[in-house]
């Protein structure tokens, strides 16, 4: 057992929160223990807990990334093509090279190592059409023990063909990775189609086959992010009655389903969203670097439709969730609707859990619960310091953190317990 002071803050729900100014965390065998304030508990603790004294950083639980690409590292901040055409030019000739072990096994310890340091402690995450790929990731997130989704994305067409699988491959894939990867340590395998443009109604119905045989495994796409994407899969699929529409045909919305970005959607879709219970994830430094459009947000949240936000790495071009949630800000702001650093520190922590069906594991310092958290130290950057000399409240504290920080403010990210960065 161990305990850790400092100034505490999280979520009880989307409208509540804790914030102990002089607090206390007590964690045992990797789960939360007690918490409170210092000094209502430490009279109760044994002697012989350890006290870890951070009363100079702010404790909050790790970020959550609802959307990120494992295998788009380097191809971060690559100019000037719109989402198809940057796919095409740079993406998947990159991906191609997921194919040796060697290559993926070095990538995906980039890949989490960026996580870690900017604070993230679970992830969304996709991987490339090879197994190889999947496997490093898994294998990755097994030996750090960070909590994730991932799963092998499926293409069939209209991609290079170093990059389509056999259609007749996509059940039997996916479901070895299943049983071999899922519920390993602290990793949920999910099914992963791209997205409809490069799924065949076939390998979607191999989906579904999945989908139906392990209800319990959790789905995640794309959809609405570009115009020319949305003009495209509605030629691809003229039966359907809109890009929604794709996806539920084939019994892949739902209450564990979780869709990237969802930018252009109509009144119909956000109603049947709702409906089915599915959530949404939004990028938007992705969506901005691309000029895919803006998310909107004030719906999204007014219409209590469970959302993350997500880095969308590569396309976006920050692994910081700070700078996600900052762009966040921003992109509701031109929409005229300016969210709270509140509404926007939720959507990182709890509501990100919820949108991704892992609240019931983290997200906030509930009993129980995985004791995944950071310490986030301001005074590492000079401006970040002296603007919150004059904050008077959390919420000035936190809103700053957004804008003025980054991973140089990230002292150390702790996964069940145990001190990683």
């Amino acid at each position: 057992m161990i305990a850790i002071r400092s100034q505490i803050f999280h979520f009880l729900s989307r409208d509540q929160y804790e914030f102990f100014k002089d607090g206390l965390l007590v964690l045992e065998d990797g789960l939360i223990k007690k918490l409170g304030n210092y000094n209502d508990i430490i009279p109760k603790l044994p002697k012989e807990v350890e006290i870890i004294d951070e009363r100079d950083k702010f404790l909050m639980p790790g970020f959550i990334d609802g959307h990120v690409h494992a295998v788009q590292t380097q191809v971060m901040a690559s100019y000037g093509a719109d989402l198809l055409e940057w796919l095409e030019h740079y993406t998947f000739p990159y991906e191609s090279q997921f194919s040796d072990a060697e290559f993926a096994q070095k990538s995906s310890k980039t890949f989490f190592h960026q996580l870690l340091k900017n604070g993230t402690t679970t992830a969304a995450i996709y991987s490339s059409v090879h197994e190889i790929s999947l496997e490093s990731i898994a294998d990755e997130a097994i030996r750090l023990n960070i909590r994730v989704l991932a799963g092998k994305t499926h293409m069939d067409r209209n991609a290079p063909e170093a990059l389509c699988e056999r259609t007749e491959d996509t059940f039997s894939s996916s479901e070895s990775m299943i049983k071999k990867y899922n519920g390993q340590a602290r990793f949920n395998y999910v099914l992963t189609p791209r997205f409809a443009i490069t799924s065949s109604p076939e390998q979607l119905e191999q989906l579904q086959k999945l989908k139906e045989k392990y209800p319990q495994i959790a789905v995640q796409t794309h959809i609405s992010e570009n115009f020319e994407e949305i003009e495209s899969t509605q030629k691809l699929f003229p039966d359907r009655k809109d890009y929604l529409d794709v996806y539920e045909h084939y019994g892949l919305v739902g209450k564990n389903t979780v869709l990237g970005h969802a930018i252009h959607f109509s009144d119909e879709e956000w109603n049947r969203v709702k409906e089915n219970g599915a959530s949404l994830v939004h990028c938007p430094t992705s969506n901005l670097f691309l000029g895919s459009g803006l998310f909107n947000f004030k719906r999204a949240w007014e219409n209590e439709i469970p959302f993350a936000l997500g880095s969308d790495v590569g396309g976006g071009y920050s692994f910081s969730m700070l700078k996600t949630a900052a762009a966040t800000y921003q992109v509701a702001a031109l929409r005229g609707y300016k969210p709270t650093a509140l509404q926007l520190f939720y959507l990182l922590t709890l509501g990100g859990a919820k949108a991704i069906g892992l609240d019931d594991k983290i997200g906030n310092f509930e009993l129980g619960k995985e004791a995944d958290f950071i310490l986030i130290n301001p005074t590492k950057l000079e401006i970040l310091s002296e603007r919150l000399k004059a904050s008077r409240t959390i919420e000035e504290i936190l809103f700053a953190m957004l804008f003025l920080g980054d991973d140089r403010i990230i002292d150390s990210v702790y996964l069940m317990g145990r001190k990683i960065v």
